[in-house]
Formats: structure tokens, sequence, C-alpha cells
């Protein structure tokens, strides 16, 4: 009989996917009252500073000193700052519709690059899924009836950069799992988005004119509460936990659950928002829970146990 523990890194993957999801209604809120750097350099801020005080109060357990630091400040080159960034651009330069669904390929690239880097080979079957969790969002997408293919080379261009960050985090966050708690990987990835933001933030506001109402938008209650859960929630709980998800299981198995972001989407879209039901959501959604369950499900080995790393008595938080 398998012990609770090995069920952790899938309910780590499902937690992860809800917050996400519900992440996407909260930064629309705070982007009424901040623009995306401002809203980045508070939202990482906040983290890095919740994560200090967690960590003075002896809560959470950092030991930094004699490990290999310049591989952790790549893998924080590539998430928070290269991916933010590139998102951000992407986003603001294409339609949300294709930045959807180049964000959805994230699972397709991160299985690619874990064959040479982590020696890790998805069998057949797991491709097979993988693909059919991506075909999900696609038909999402395409049948939500406003996709446009009228963006900007150089919005594509910053997707598909985003893309490559998030797979390339994957792989170096699970590599160095090896010697690094989540939370410690986690602690490094607040510090290093919250500096980098915010002096791209404070360097905008010099340049506009505005730094005197730089703080101005956190009179907004709605603003202040969505800044509070993209700090605590989605930034420190769902990176650690991502963190954590990736120390467990491999790159082509975690990578998948962020399609079900989509999923979590749509449904806080119809049961908090109001929004319509169509049919092609419910088939996309059958197709992206499929592709999560069978890559999971057909591991290559045949015993989920041995993609274990090391005991989740080892992670502190």
């Amino acid at each position: 009989m398998k012990s609770y523990r090995e069920y952790l890194p899938y309910g780590a993957g499902l937690a992860i996917s809800l917050i996400f999801g519900l992440s996407f209604m909260f930064t629309k809120q705070a982007l009424d009252v901040f623009s995306p750097i401002h809203l980045l350099s508070f939202r990482f801020l906040l983290a890095a500073i919740v994560l200090s005080v967690l960590a003075m109060f002896n809560i959470v357990k950092l030991q930094l000193k004699g490990k290999p630091i310049k591989e952790l400040l790549l893998l924080t080159a590539f998430q928070p700052v290269l991916y933010f960034i590139s998102e951000t651009i992407g986003v603001k330069l294409t339609s949300s519709s294709q930045a959807g669904m180049m964000i959805a390929l994230i699972p397709i690239v991160v299985t690619i690059l874990a064959v040479p880097f982590l020696k890790e080979k998805p069998s057949f079957i797991q491709v097979l899924f993988i693909l059919t969790s991506v075909s999900g969002v696609f038909l999402i997408f395409i049948m939500s009836g406003n996709l446009k293919f009228d963006g900007h080379l150089a919005g594509l261009l910053s997707l598909l950069g985003a893309v490559s960050s998030a797979a390339i985090y994957n792989i170096l966050s699970r590599k160095l799992s090896k010697n690094y708690t989540s939370i410690e990987i986690t602690f490094v990835m607040m510090w290093v988005g919250a500096i980098v933001f915010n002096i791209i933030a404070v360097f905008q506001s010099i340049l506009t004119g505005s730094l005197s109402n730089h703080f101005s938008g956190f009179s907004s209650l709605p603003a202040l509460f969505s800044i509070l859960y993209l700090g605590i929630i989605s930034s420190i709980c769902a990176f650690f936990m991502v963190n954590y998800m990736l120390s467990r299981l491999s790159a082509a198995r975690a990578g998948v659950f962020s399609n079900l972001t989509t999923v979590v989407s749509i449904l806080a879209g119809i049961f908090i928002k109001h929004e319509s039901f169509y049919w092609y959501q419910a088939v996309g959604g059958v197709l992206i829970l499929a592709g999560v369950f069978g890559t999971n499900y057909f591991d290559r080995q045949k015993l989920e146990s041995k993609t274990l790393l090391k005991p989740v008595d080892n992670v502190r938080i």
C-alpha cells in the first residue's frame, strides 16, 4: 500500500493549477490600477519580505552557504525575470488567444529539453498524452472565435522566449533540487524578482515623472487584495509547490500540469464571473484532464515511486 506522501507531488500539481488559474482574475483586477511592471515589483517584493520574516523567526529553514549559487542565480534569470518580461511584452503585442496557445506549448518544450539535460526520456504513450493535453488548450482557444494571427512578430518571439524560459526553469529547478530545498529555491527567486522588477519600476516612474505616485495604487482595496493574493498565494505558495513537484516528478510529468490552469480559469469564469459555458470548453477540458492523467499514469518505469528523488521529510516550510 502506497504512503500518502507519494501522492503529495500530484496534490501540489493540482493546487498549483488552481492558484495560477485564479491568478488571472486577480492580475486583471490589479492591472486596472498598476502598470504590469509595477504589479510585478510589488508582487515579488511582498513575497520576498514575507519569506524573509518567516526565515527570521526560523519558521522556514535556509542553508544557502556552500551551495552552487551561480546555478541558482541562472535559474532566477529565466524565472521569474525573463519569463515575466517576455510574457508581458508578448501579451501586449499579440492577442490573448495567441498568448494562451503559445504558453500551452511549455510541456512539449520541457519534455524535449529533459531528454538531453536530465536523461529523462518519456515513453511513446506519454508523448501522446502530452499532445492530447496541448490539443485541448488549442481547441478551447481556436473555438472561442477570437483567434487572430495579426500579432507583431516581436510579440510572437517574446512569447516564444517566455515558453523557453519556463521550460529551462523547469529543467534547472529539477536539477538543483539535489542541492537545494524547494523553499531555498523559492526564496532566491522571490528576492531576485523583487530587486530586478523594482529597479525597472522605479526607473519607469522617473522617466514618466510619476515617482511621487509610485505607491498611490494601494489606496484601492481591490488592487491591494490582488497584490496580497499574487504576492503570497501565487508567488510564495505556488512557486514553492512548483519547485517541490519538480524535485519529485520527471520534468515531463510535472510540466503537463501547467495546462490545467486553462480548465481552472474556465471554471472560475463560469462560477465566479457567471460567464457562458460552451461545448468546446467541456471537450477541451476533458482532453486536458486526460492528458495530465495519462502522462502521469503511464510512466515508463511503471513504478511511480522510482521518480522520487528524496524523501518528503527533507523539505522544510
